[in-house]
């Protein structure tokens, strides 16, 4: 693998920076996380323009035909922005889409990477936890289809969303479903989240009427494209911490060289000197193993799921030490509402979480490196 981001790749960080600089500066964040959504559909509309949603997704359903590694240097700058809405439901979704290929799943996707539609994956029952076999919700047969009756929790920006693409069984098997957010028997609760910048809620599904062409996956089918799906999502997931972590370590830097104390920028000080220096150190650690999951994902790589995973706990652990030390250097100014450093504190929290933790995700490495099922 290369060390470094290509030319395309750079300049591509570089057009994200400025672009969400300009549209989305943290005044616009605070807007937005204010709504009911918190999403702005004019935002929303910008990224699609922009080919962000379909980023990683071929050509042929409206995607730019790039890879995971784009993928992540986009989601980076979006954790740099702290951007609101649906982008790492929609992600999670278009990339479960993708791996189906049928003619249902690609029409939906077009209708995606334009940014006329949204779309969001429910996976969680309301005991399981994020591994899939732990999926107990029933489709039940009905003589004009199916029918699906239960609750999934801590569902992704469901209320932005027009399509849920929800993970049920069908008899024994795993199956994807799709399912208006906005159809009958299907209710909304809005979940109290440390992150207001993305929403999440639970659904309560009740004796809602699937047909069966909706059923777009079953079988291992349906849990390869799901797993895929979310190794992707933990990739995003890893790449926006990575993002609000370089945005904490960048704003406590230029706050150690201005703030004063006793005649004296905080700065000079070796205690701070080290807070700021481990903070460096971690952030370009979790950097360097992102990236390199990006690049294994999409090269194929044997070690792939396992940089993920490895990814994923180190993003989960480092970034909530970036977090506190960041917090701890700005001192009293830190723990308030009026400054944004808690933005990114909480949007780290919150995606620490997603996906599985890091001591989730040491499990699976575990299993990997045993080849234990």
């Amino acid at each position: 693998m290369a060390f470094d981001l290509s030319k395309p790749q750079k300049l591509l960080r570089e057009t994200a920076h400025a672009t969400l600089a300009k549209a989305c500066p943290l005044s616009r964040v605070r807007e937005i996380m204010a709504s009911e959504t918190a999403n702005d559909k004019s935002l929303w509309q910008m990224i699609a323009d922009q080919g962000w949603i379909g980023l990683h997704l071929d050509e042929n359903v409206g995607g730019l035909g790039l890879g995971l590694v784009e993928l992540t240097v986009v989601a980076e700058e979006m954790g740099r922005a702290c951007l609101p809405g649906p982008y790492l439901a929609t992600t999670w979704a278009a990339t479960l889409l993708a791996q189906l290929a049928n003619s249902r799943s690609i029409a939906l996707l077009q209708s995606i990477s334009s940014g006329e539609h949204t779309a969001t994956v429910a996976l969680l029952d309301q005991d399981s936890g994020w591994d899939i076999e732990q999926v107990q919700i029933q489709l039940t047969p009905t003589q004009s289809g199916w029918q699906l009756t239960g609750h999934k929790v801590l569902v992704l920006d469901a209320e932005a969303a027009e399509t849920i693409l929800c993970v049920v069984r069908q008899e024994s098997e795993l199956a994807i479903a799709l399912v208006s957010a906005k159809g009958s028997g299907l209710s909304l609760k809005k979940t109290r989240s440390l992150d207001a910048t993305r929403t999440l809620y639970d659904v309560e599904f009740d004796g809602v009427s699937i047909a069966e062409h909706d059923i777009v996956a079953v079988g291992s089918q349906a849990h390869e494209a799901l797993e895929y799906s979310m190794r992707v999502a933990t990739l995003a997931a890893c790449a926006e911490m990575l993002g609000a972590m370089q945005w904490i370590r960048e704003t406590t830097l230029d706050y150690a060289k201005t703030r004063k104390q006793f005649d004296r920028t905080i700065g000079s000080y070796q205690a701070v000197q080290h807070q700021c220096a481990d903070m460096l150190l971690m952030t370009e650690s979790a950097r360097a193993a992102t990236y390199y999951a990006a690049w294994a994902l999409s090269a194929s790589a044997p070690d792939a799921d396992k940089a993920v995973a490895i990814a994923k706990a180190y993003c989960s652990d480092v970034g909530r030490e970036v977090a506190h030390r960041g917090v701890q250097v700005h001192g009293g100014i830190g723990f308030t509402w009026e400054h944004d450093i808690h933005l990114f504190f909480k949007r780290i929290k919150v995606c620490e979480f997603l996906f599985g933790d890091a001591t989730w995700q040491r499990e699976q490495i575990a299993k990997l490196i045993l080849q234990v099922s």
